[in-house]
Parts: structure tokens; C-alpha cells; sequence
């Protein structure tokens, strides 16, 4: 399953996993995964979308094949070091940010943390609308015992059956966890640095309650003031992060304009790819035909 054009560009000093397609010339777009995934998790929306314009899909640094650098992993450190990617990938106009999950909170610290390198911002199913999230921790909890000598005959059947189950709720259609999904969730999760960054990631945003309430209001207020144009979609059977979270986004970023795919989970890029090119590919043009003629 692991993307076989893909590349690397130094960012800062580390390598990142890259995947760079469309014309040169195209509208550029950037395209960023949720935590504990990958670029694979934009592979059908990345292929449609780069008839057209220029994308640019990546793994975040400590996630995917990408490893982790010096700093500390939380929504700051990543939006540096997309910045830095643009810079790399020799990327000066705005971009046409698109985050999924956790790669919507990096979409929105790039935009308000360095202003001027976003035109739009695209937040799927994105994490900062409420504090509810129903991923189980069991899976990743499993994961560490079994990466510590000696517990991986324990707790390793606990997490290969665990992370199954956390595949298999990322879907309204179950049978798109197949067994390529399964073995690229279990690769991604012996990476040397995914331990140590999905518990770095996890501190910073969550609590004993869930997502924590003070860098979403923070951020969803720098969000809204900055006046960028928001597109805000989700799917209607997210197990991950509930639906009525879109209302949440109404609320906190009232200029955004918004669209719930029917018959999705957590990643409607995937189930829904060619209706989601189409949505996110008129809201990009709407956005690029305002810029130009302004």
C-alpha cells in the first residue's frame, strides 16, 4: 500500500516523505493526514485532484516514513515545518490547505502561524470543534507494552486486534478496512519514532476528559479573525469524531461554508474521493477566481 512515487524533501534539516504531482503551473494544494497515518490516507483524493492542480501530500514528521527531528511533536512544530516543506518544495504563492483529523489542526496553526504561505484552509473531519473523541486509547496503549522488552507476547495480540478494530470504525463501509490497511496501520506503527510522537502529540492536545478546550478556542478564534476562506466538511458516520462537531464549526468559524458527505466515516477522502475532488476542487476555484480578481 505504501505510495511508490513518493520522495523526500529536507525541511529543517530532516527528511520528510513527499508525494508531488499535477502540472507545475496548477493552483497548489497541500495535503495533511491525521495522526498515526500517513499520505496513503489521501492516495484517490491526491490522484483526482492533481489532474488539475499542483498536490503536494506528505507525512507528518514523526509519522508515516518521516522521521521526527529535534522538536517537540505538536501542532506548532508541524505547522514549521509544512511552512518549511513549501520553502523546500519551492512553493511561494498561497497554498490550498487540506488536513484531515489531526491534519486539520495543522492546517489551521500553518494558516494563522504564517500568513501569506495560505490561501484557503479545508478542514476534514478535523480535530478543535469539541472535546469528544471515540478513538479507543486501547491500541496505542497496547502498542507501547508490546514495543517494551519481553510484554510482546502479551500485549502484542491485544494490539494487533485493538488497532484492527480502530481501522475497521474509520469507515461507514467496514470492508474498506482490508487487509493492505491493516498491515500499513501495523508498518506505520513500528516506525522508530511513531511511539515517541503520537504520545508527544496526544500530551499536547488531550486530557484525562478528552481534546483539551484551551488551544481549540485559541486557535479557532486566530482562525476566524484572519478572515481566510474555510471550507468545513465531514462525514455523517464518523465514529472518531462525532458529526454534530460540523454544528461546533458553524458556530466557532461562521463564515466558513460547509458539506456533509452521506454514507462516510472518518475519512471521506477516501469513501467519498471523487465527491470530495468536486467539492474541495469548486471551493479551491471559488477561493482562486476572488484572489485574482481582487
Amino acid at each position: 500500500m505504501k505510495a511508490t512515487d513518493s520522495s523526500e524533501l529536507t525541511v529543517n534539516g530532516v527528511p520528510l516523505r513527499v508525494r508531488i504531482s499535477g502540472p507545475e503551473d496548477g493552483v497548489p494544494i497541500l495535503l495533511i493526514h491525521g495522526i498515526a497515518r500517513s499520505l496513503e490516507d489521501w492516495t484517490e483524493a491526491h490522484d483526482l485532484l492533481a489532474r488539475t492542480y499542483r498536490v503536494i501530500s506528505t507525512d507528518l514528521p514523526g509519522f508515516g516514513y518521516s522521521v521526527k527531528g529535534r522538536e517537540r511533536p505538536g501542532l506548532p512544530a508541524f505547522g514549521r515545518a509544512m511552512a518549511g516543506l513549501l520553502d523546500a518544495a519551492g512553493i511561494t504563492e498561497p497554498v490550498h490547505v487540506m488536513g484531515n483529523s489531526l491534519g486539520g489542526g495543522v492546517s489551521m496553526t500553518l494558516a494563522v502561524d504564517h500568513p501569506g504561505r495560505v490561501a484557503s484552509v479545508t478542514l476534514v473531519n478535523s480535530i478543535g470543534f469539541g472535546s469528544e473523541v471515540n478513538i479507543s486509547v486501547l491500541p496505542m496503549a497496547y502498542g507501547v507494552l508490546a514495543a517494551l522488552p519481553g510484554l510482546s507476547g502479551t500485549f502484542g495480540p491485544r494490539a494487533r486486534e485493538a488497532g484492527a478494530q480502530t481501522i475497521r470504525d474509520l469507515f461507514f463501509d467496514p470492508g474498506l478496512a482490508t487487509v493492505d490497511q491493516l498491515k500499513h496501520a501495523g508498518k506505520l506503527a513500528r516506525q522508530r519514532d511513531f511511539r515517541s510522537t503520537f504520545l508527544g502529540v496526544a500530551a499536547t492536545l488531550s486530557g484525562p476528559t478528552g481534546v483539551r478546550a484551551g488551544w481549540r478556542r485559541a486557535l479557532l478564534a486566530r482562525v476566524a479573525a484572519s478572515g481566510l476562506p474555510v471550507l468545513v466538511v465531514w462525514g455523517d458516520d464518523d465514529k472518531i469524531l462525532p458529526p454534530n462537531q460540523l454544528e461546533a464549526a458553524v458556530a466557532a468559524l461562521p463564515q466558513a461554508r460547509t458539506h456533509l458527505f452521506v454514507d462516510a466515516g472518518h475519512m471521506p477522502q477516501v469513501e467519498k474521493a471523487a465527491e470530495f475532488a468536486e467539492v474541495v476542487g469548486a471551493f479551491v476555484d471559488l477561493v482562486h477566481d476572488e484572489r485574482i480578481s481582487t
